[in-house]
């Protein structure tokens, strides 16, 4: 997994490459964790290279979006690839996490 971070319009977008597994979720998940705690309040997961995301992956989404549910903040997710995106609707994540097709439209729409 390659993650790459910038700031844009106020939101910190985390871009994921490659496989979000177990191993490589630790990665994330500590990412999050210290963005979080920096008072972050916007983030964007842009999923374009991502291939692969387990369920480990799917719970630093959803610790993202809790934290920032209590204080209005936002989390979004872009780019998913059609097959990563039916993991989340049949999980009902799709009903939880604003999607977007890319980059551009997903800074707009939050």
């Amino acid at each position: 997994m390659a993650l790459s971070e910038l700031k844009e319009n106020g939101v910190t977008i985390l871009a994921v490459d490659g496989s979000l597994d177990a191993e490589e979720t630790q990665i994330l998940e500590t990412r999050v964790l210290a963005l979080l705690e920096s008072g972050e309040t916007a983030l964007l997961f842009d999923f374009s290279g991502l291939d692969y995301i387990n369920s480990s992956g799917l719970r630093v989404l959803v610790l993202a979006y809790q934290r920032l549910k209590k204080t209005a903040g936002k989390v979004a997710i872009c780019g998913i690839k059609d097959y990563i995106q039916e993991v989340f609707e049949v999980s009902g994540y799709d009903r939880i996490f604003p999607l977007f097709p890319d980059r551009g439209q997903a800074l707009a729409g939050m």
